[in-house]
């Protein structure tokens, strides 16, 4: 067993990638597109058959990645997955190869500072590096990569880093890159529930939606919902930007518990988060996020269709 390198990272080690779901698959496949070994793990046979496609190395356990790999990132869903990964009995801090831990999760701030607090103790570095940018944008490899770490360890992984997109280095402490990303799906969620409680608004009125997209867009209310979400995914009603309601419930409430934390009050975030938890629990947390306009159409008796999404209908 090669011990831990007090000056770097091991080149002769794969790096390890836990989580190869939507997100994780296409990242996996730019790390090896850019010459990178990669040895993967995740617990869904059908995960691990995409990865063993893309041309990684799958380990047999979580345990393999731990005992063969310097650097290990993650990609997952929660945070409470994130810390049985990285600190539970079998998880990544019981491994002697790890040197450097990167989390791509969205995993919060709270879970962050635990996590690279445990795996320090174990002298283990802990890279804070969330993505946003969705599926679409993972697989052309043109993520923002939000990130926060000690710089030497910041540096030793920037390369893997900057294969996913554009690396935004926001501080050396842990926690605030994941602050930064939920502070931006907040942003994006208040812009979602916002544009579709607005288009539901024109339509009522007799307003053709892809006129009120073209003005909008236009004008002053753009947002990031009216200029990607909604061509693409809303007035297509195609719904398929590839984000679960049931994961964004997840992070507006990681921002509204850091906001708490910090003693800063959340009126809009709180209000976009008690829509999107009415969704939910109407049964509607494994559909896609941009679906949520159907709440604000049912209440008012409309359907927010473009000339697409007409189409679309008529091809059916």
């Amino acid at each position: 067993m090669v011990e831990r390198a007090k000056q770097g990272v091991a080149v002769s080690r794969p790096i390890g990638f836990v989580g190869v779901g939507r997100m994780g698959t296409p990242m996996v496949g730019h790390l090896l597109r850019a010459g990178h070994a990669v040895l993967a793990w995740d617990n869904d046979a059908r995960a691990r058959g995409r990865a063993r496609s893309a041309g990684a190395q799958v380990a047999r356990s979580l345990a393999e990645v731990a005992a063969k790999c310097s650097v290990v990132m993650v990609c997952l869903p929660t945070p409470q997955i994130v810390r049985e990964v990285a600190l539970g009995e079998a998880g990544l801090s019981s491994g002697q190869a790890v040197q450097i831990y990167v989390d791509l999760s969205t995993s919060g701030a709270d879970t962050a500072r635990d996590v690279a607090v445990a795996l320090q103790a174990r002298g283990i570095a802990a890279v804070d590096s969330p993505v946003t940018g969705g599926v679409a944008r993972a697989a052309e490899g043109t993520l923002a990569v939000i990130v926060s770490g000690a710089p030497a360890s910041v540096r030793r992984v920037r390369n893997m880093l900057d294969c996913f997109g554009e690396v935004h280095v926001v501080g050396d402490a842990a926690g605030q890159a994941q602050t930064l990303k939920v502070i931006n799906n907040l942003l994006g969620a208040v812009a979602l529930v916002a544009s579709s409680e607005a288009f539901v608004m024109g339509v009522k009125a007799g307003l053709d939606p892809d006129a009120m997209l073209a003005v909008i867009n236009s004008g002053s209310g753009r947002n990031s919902a009216t200029l990607d979400k909604f061509p693409k995914s809303v007035l297509t009603r195609r719904f398929d930007f590839g984000f679960p309601i049931s994961l964004y419930c997840k992070d507006i409430h990681l921002a509204l518990a850091e906001a708490e934390r910090l003693g800063v009050n959340q009126w809009m975030g709180s209000a976009a988060a008690q829509f999107y938890d009415y969704a939910r629990y109407r049964g509607g947390g494994k559909e896609d996020f941009t679906s949520i306009i159907k709440y604000f159409e049912e209440m008012a008796g409309v359907e927010v269709v473009g000339r697409k999404g007409r189409i679309r209908k008529r091809a059916r």
